[in-house]
């Protein structure tokens, strides 16, 4: 099963709160804990790995703490989660060639850096900022023209969402 780790998960989380904030203010990690509900060792740990990574500005003093390095929309997931977790990899093949002994005759050797290559492209066009944009529920209703809200009209709408 391919998945990111608790930890990358979290970070995303913070980052994700980071660019909600919408200020140029930094944050500190026991504020950034507090807002996301996620444990303060954690949490600094992870703003040390984002802020290794670039992605983070630390401020030192008073009203130190940490903003992003850059606008949500120019911070790709890809690069978050290579951040914590390292570089994007659904084989050990595509991510250390010659780590498999079997990787000479491998016939699903090329496939699988084809589709490794695909989901690295696929989180590279997904930035945090559409990570932190809020997703609209789709309602359930069809809108129709000359709704006055009559039994007869709640009856109309739920049977065209059903078509």
């Amino acid at each position: 099963m391919f998945r990111i780790s608790r930890l990358t998960d979290y970070g995303i989380v913070v980052m994700a709160h980071l660019a909600e904030c919408r200020d140029d203010d930094s944050h500190n990690a026991r504020e950034l804990a507090e807002d996301t509900q996620l444990p303060a060792p954690v949490v600094s740990k992870i703003l040390k790995s984002l802020t290794r990574a670039g992605l983070l500005i630390s401020q030192r003093g008073s009203k130190g703490g940490y903003s992003l390095a850059r606008t949500p929309s120019e911070i790709p997931v890809v690069e978050m989660i290579t951040a914590l977790e390292g570089p994007v990899g659904i084989t050990e093949c595509t991510i250390h060639p010659g780590a498999c002994a079997q990787e000479a005759s491998c016939q699903v050797r090329d496939p699988w850096q084809r589709i490794n290559s695909a989901l690295h492209a696929a989180l590279d066009k997904i930035t945090l900022a559409d990570l932190a944009k809020p997703i609209e529920p789709e309602s359930p209703f069809v809108p129709l023209v000359g709704i006055d809200g009559t039994a007869t009209d709640r009856m109309k709408l739920a049977t065209k969402a059903l078509e």
